[in-house]
């Protein structure tokens, strides 16, 4: 039976093509097998090869301009939710297997060769006050990609033109929102609400409170034209929340993907688009 199993090398599964093959301890004859594309005649998907090397060249990536403080474990969280958010995975959960951090510079892997070609409109995506540049590795050999830039991807979405992977005509509700928490997507609108970036403690203090504002209208305007920032203070409704108000949804947009899923104070940062209309009502409860 286990001779018989050798032959489903090559299965298509979930997007991905299984290699079935006798464990590196096997001492025994070699036996005559067949791939699955042998047996039932099929092709193999768009981008997919037998060779195990060559099939991990064609899922990996090279992400560029990194800083010391992006871990493993961000990076394939952010870059991960990136993709999700704008339907550029072809299945549920995070396209990102794995990451490699070193120095400057990361690999990440993806699961289907289809998700790391979608992956590379990532590339100058904001993170942590850093773009990243994300391209394929100096050993890939495949032919020229046709792909956009973040900023291409994220005008799409944010228009509903997007129609890749798992995103619908006319779904596009929100440029970047919490992968967390799917069904708290807001529209896309001016305004950002960040949580889980202040403490009560943080805001009892005047000379604190002034030193925040300050530092976080400093961050948040590289992202675009910010109007105004409004950080409620203990013991009014939504302390401990901050909310930023741009010129546009698209810079709004931005200020998400950088910001959301940055750690701070040991706090995992939330960002998504607030409705407008409570801003300007002052409904922040």
């Amino acid at each position: 039976m286990a001779n018989r199993a050798l032959n489903l090398n090559g299965i298509p599964f979930l997007g991905a093509v299984l290699k079935v093959s006798r464990p590196s301890k096997y001492a025994g004859p070699p036996m005559p097998t067949k791939t699955w594309q042998d047996l039932t005649g099929q092709a193999l998907p768009t981008g997919a090869v037998l060779d195990s090397e060559q099939e991990k060249i064609n899922r990996e990536l090279f992400v560029g301009n990194t800083t010391p403080e992006m871990t493993e474990q961000m990076l394939m969280d952010f870059l991960g939710n990136a993709l999700v958010q704008v339907g550029l995975n072809i299945m549920p959960g995070n396209p990102i297997n794995a990451c490699r951090v070193s120095g400057k510079f990361a690999f990440i892997e993806l699961r289907t060769p289809q998700e790391a070609a979608n992956a590379l409109n990532l590339n100058n995506i904001p993170f942590m006050g850093a773009q990243l540049r994300v391209g394929r590795p100096s050993k890939w050999n495949g032919p020229p990609d046709h792909h956009g830039n973040w900023e291409d991807i994220l005008a799409k979405y944010m228009s509903g033109e997007l129609q890749v992977g798992n995103t619908a005509p006319g779904q596009a509700a929100a440029a970047v929102a919490q992968a967390q928490e799917p069904s708290a997507i807001q529209a896309p609108s001016r305004v950002v609400e960040l949580q889980n970036m202040l403490s009560d403690q943080d805001l009892k203090n005047p000379d604190e409170y002034n030193d925040i504002m300050e530092d976080t209208r400093e961050e948040c305007a590289q992202f675009g034209q910010l109007i105004s920032v409004h950080i409620p203070r203990a013991g009014e409704p939504g302390a401990t929340k901050i909310f930023l108000e741009y010129a546009s949804n698209e810079d709004a947009g931005k200020a998400i993907q950088g910001l959301a899923g940055r750690t701070f104070d040991g706090r995992r940062v939330e960002a998504a688009f607030f409705d407008e209309t409570r801003f300007a009502r002052k409904e922040f409860s």
